[in-house]
């Protein structure tokens, strides 16, 4: 069984009319104002579904800083997922700042959601410090045993749209606070999973962290897949295409050409995440 679990969706008025949002909303002008950057909704995501062979995929929003448009896009989701909810698992998205974040959590807990993310801040970094708020965010998110994921990005390297300026030792400490929460890093965590190879305190800090795979290919050597997993083990690994921008098979195909074992492969495609998820029982 393959598992998605990174896809983004959006509603009809973001789709047709997205310039309009430009103006109150730098992050999302900061990624879609390309043309060909693509946005599509939910029946085109499980079209593709279909063709790629994935059973189910994890649908989140965008974190958009003014409520109306978050809660609408929320609402999207719960929709969508209200409709396939064989297929589709759907996670809560806003900006971390919202002073609205823990009702909007609750709200949409109660109507089906499963989780919370891809939460992200585009300007600044991912600390309590920066984020206030974060700390009510994650015991919510604890109170409620959701998992939440959390866009996160390599501080070094070329510049591209999204890249916030983050520095792994503030996402650490975050993790440090909330061990118990189940946490997903987006985008291999920023290369935070190297660290696992420290003899103190990083291994622990990490138990219950996982790392999806969104946008690898862009980031990264198809090595990544071997040497993360045995850093911080194949388990820890979650299949995530950040769909549209990618798809599915393009991260199969890299793991297969570096002579992946399959049962790793099975792992990192559906069997961690139906785990994270609850669709199977804990070992």
């Amino acid at each position: 069984m393959i598992i998605d679990f990174h896809t983004h969706i959006f509603p009809r008025l973001f789709r047709d009319s997205r310039e309009e949002f430009f103006s109150e909303e730098p992050a999302f002008k900061s990624l879609y104002a390309r043309p060909d950057s693509r946005l599509v909704g939910c029946q085109e995501l499980l079209n593709h579904m279909d063709r790629e062979g994935v059973e189910k995929a994890v649908v989140f929003g965008f974190p958009w800083e003014k409520s109306d448009n978050f809660q609408r896009h929320n609402d999207y989701v719960i929709e969508s997922v209200g409709r396939y909810p064989e297929r589709l698992i759907g996670f809560c998205c806003f900006s971390p700042r919202s002073p609205h974040s823990v009702r909007e959590i609750n709200r949409c807990l109660e109507s089906g959601l499963s989780g919370v993310g891809e939460l992200a801040i585009y300007d600044t970094c991912l600390s309590l410090e920066e984020i206030p708020g974060l700390g009510e965010i994650m015991q919510t998110c604890q109170h409620f045993d959701v998992p939440i994921l959390f866009h996160t990005n390599e501080p070094v390297g070329h510049v591209y749209p999204g890249k916030a300026p983050m520095s792994l030792s503030e996402i650490y400490n975050l993790l440090k606070q909330y061990p118990s929460n189940r946490v997903i890093l987006a985008h291999w965590g920023g290369g935070l999973f190297f660290y696992g190879l420290m003899k103190k305190e990083v291994k622990d800090v990490l138990k219950n962290v996982w790392f999806d795979t969104a946008a690898s290919p862009f980031l990264y050597g198809a090595d990544v897949y071997r040497i993360a997993g045995e850093i911080v083990g194949f388990e820890k690994i979650l299949l995530g295409s950040d769909y549209p921008l990618l798809s599915p098979r393009r991260y199969l195909e890299e793991m297969r050409s570096i002579g992946l074992p399959a049962h790793s492969i099975n792992k990192i495609s559906g069997e961690n995440a139906a785990r994270v998820l609850g669709l199977t029982p804990q070992e």
